[in-house]
C-alpha cells in the first residue's frame, strides 16, 4: 500500500514511518509537513493511504479531507493526532480510522488492515438497494448508505442525501449482501466499512460508530461479541 504522511512535526512523521517499516506492504511515498503540501503530494504521488495530522499550520487535516472528498478517487484517510475532540468530524469525512498520538503499532496496523479493506469493497459499490420514494421505486447504491433500522413494516436506509424507505427487510438485505453488513442489534445493520469502533455510554450502554454518520447506534449484547470480533479483523 502507497502511503503519504502529513504531520508538521518532524519527530512525528520520522515515527510513523519507522513504525511502517515494521508493518507489511507498506510504502512511505512521501512525508509532508501542512496541508497544502499533502494536497500537492497527493496529486504527484497518487498515495492509496494518507496518515494524516489534524492541528496543522494553514489548511489543517480536516480542510484536507475535505478537499480530497471531492475528488472521484480519493485516497484512505487515517487520521493520527492528539485530539480526541475530532473523531466526529473524522467520521463524517469517512476516514478508515483515528488514531491517536502516540500511535502504537498494533493500532496502525489495524488502520492499514481496514483501509485495505476498504480498498476490496469499492469494486461493489455498484450494488443496489430498492427505496420509495413518492410511492415509485428508486435504486439506492449501498455505498451511500449509512446504516439501516427497520420498524414494523419498513426499513430505513440513513444516508447522507436524506433517509429513504425500503420494503426490503433487513433479513433480506443481509442475505443479499452477506459480506457488506453486520447486524448490531435486531433492528439495526452497518455497512462493514463504516463500522469505525465501540463506545460505551456511562450507564454501560455500548455503541457502534459510524463513518460518515453522527448516529451511534446501540449494540446488543448478543450482537457484540461478533461485532468485536470483526473490529479485531476476524480473529478471536
Amino acid at each position: 500500500m502507497r502511503i503519504l504522511i502529513a504531520d508538521d512535526e518532524p519527530l512525528a512523521r520520522a515515527r510513523l514511518a519507522a513504525l511502517l517499516r515494521d508493518c507489511e506492504g507498506a510504502e512511505v511515498v512521501a512525508s509532508v509537513g501542512d496541508g497544502e503540501a499533502a494536497l500537492a503530494a497527493c496529486a504527484q504521488h497518487r498515495p492509496e493511504l494518507l496518515l494524516l495530522d489534524i492541528a496543522m499550520p494553514g489548511l489543517d487535516g480536516i480542510g484536507v479531507a475535505r478537499r480530497l472528498a471531492a475528488l472521484p478517487d480519493p485516497p484512505q484517510l487515517v487520521f493520527c493526532t492528539a485530539y480526541e475532540e475530532h473523531a466526529l468530524a473524522a467520521y463524517e469525512l469517512r476516514a478508515a480510522d483515528y488514531l491517536l498520538k502516540p500511535v502504537r503499532i498494533e493500532r496502525l496496523r489495524e488502520a492499514l488492515a481496514r483501509a485495505r479493506a476498504l480498498q476490496r469493497r469499492a469494486p461493489f459499490a455498484a450494488a443496489t438497494l430498492l427505496a420509495q420514494v413518492h410511492g415509485a421505486p428508486l435504486k439506492v447504491h449501498l455505498d451511500e448508505v449509512l446504516y439501516m433500522t427497520a420498524d414494523d413494516k419498513y426499513v430505513t436506509l440513513h444516508r447522507a442525501a436524506g433517509d429513504l424507505l425500503s420494503e426490503q427487510s433487513l433479513k433480506a438485505i443481509e442475505e443479499m449482501f452477506p459480506e457488506r453488513f453486520v447486524r448490531v442489534h435486531r433492528a439495526c445493520l452497518i455497512p462493514v466499512e463504516r463500522l469505525l469502533g465501540l463506545h460505551r455510554d456511562p450507564d454501560g450502554t455500548v455503541r457502534a460508530l459510524i463513518a460518515g454518520s453522527a448516529a451511534s447506534p446501540e449494540v446488543s449484547r448478543r450482537n457484540l461479541p461478533t461485532v468485536r470480533r470483526l473490529l479485531r479483523g476476524g480473529q478471536d
